[in-house]
């Protein structure tokens, strides 16, 4: 894993012991920023592996696999932080 997203999670750590009463939406946010790391992160592994003609197909479809489910979980959460409109 990346350094950054580690630095993120010392950083969501950090603020939820220095501030217990933090609200959802900022935990969300910076859970939102990780994951989206993570997903920037594994799109250049797999860019890297293509261009250098090193992948297999089973680990392209491993690596597909994993972007779409972090992926998924980034748009839960950005449903979660954006209101419902009542039309």
């Amino acid at each position: 894993m990346p350094v950054t997203c580690g630095v993120l999670e010392s950083l969501q750590g950090w603020l939820m012991s220095r501030t217990p009463q933090m609200q959802r939406e900022e935990v969300l946010r910076i859970k939102l920023e990780q994951l989206r790391l993570e997903h920037r992160d594994l799109d250049d592994a797999v860019q890297a592996l293509h261009d250098q003609g090193r992948a297999d197909v089973l680990t392209l479809q491993r690596l597909k696999r994993q972007e779409l489910a972090l992926k998924d979980k980034i748009r839960r959460i950005e449903d979660d932080l954006t209101p419902d409109i009542i039309a």
